[in-house]
């Protein structure tokens, strides 16, 4: 219901209709709308979270290599950027918030953002700290670094196609990431500037 109309348009009677309950069933676990947003939100962030974490630690987790280093980002940045039907469901609530943003409570977001954007951005910044001290980086602070790699990769994909939205092909989402990680390496490889 709140990926479909959002958080402001989403009563609590369609929900409890939508649910098969009574809306004294909702009252009796929440306080109401923003409450039950917020756990729903958390919940699904979570989920999405631990998804990305372990593709994080899949995908960067084994590479001590510089001769390894692109070839695992452009998996990390595919991976994190293939639509996945299990997730679509959080990505619709997560356009629906993008666009209500001026109007959902400051708490909503930041609950959100903590349990999902804020994690999986520590675990990347984690990965490239530790490829900076095997010397397979220039990292000199790991969580500014973390969050060019996903704004030029997870986050040109996500922008060119509406956040998810409107889907891209396989080659245009291609073509992103390698522009993206490339990129990337750029700034913070080694022989960057060399």
């Amino acid at each position: 219901m709140f990926g479909r109309v959002g958080f402001t348009a989403a009563g609590i009677e369609a929900i409890a209709a939508e649910a098969e309950v009574s809306t004294r069933t909702i009252y009796n676990h929440f306080a109401g709308k923003e409450e039950l947003f917020a756990a729903v939100i958390e919940d699904s962030s979570t989920r999405v979270a631990d998804v990305l974490v372990d593709l994080t630690q899949r995908h960067l987790g084994p590479v001590a290599d510089p001769h390894r280093l692109e070839a695992a980002l452009l998996a990390l940045a595919t991976a994190r950027s293939r639509p996945r039907a299990e997730l679509a469901d959080h990505f619709a609530v997560v356009r629906r918030m993008r666009a209500e943003a001026a109007h959902l409570p400051r708490g909503l977001l930041q609950a959100w953002d903590r349990s999902g954007p804020q994690r999986t951005q520590r675990e990347l910044a984690r990965q490239l700290r530790r490829l900076a001290d095997l010397g397979v980086l220039e990292v000199e602070d790991a969580a500014p670094a973390a969050d060019h790699f996903l704004l030029l990769t997870s986050g040109a994909v996500s922008e060119r196609s509406h956040h998810g939205a409107a889907p891209l092909s396989a080659p245009a989402r291609a073509a992103l990431i390698t522009a993206g990680v490339r990129a990337s390496l750029h700034g913070y490889s080694r022989t960057a500037g060399c």
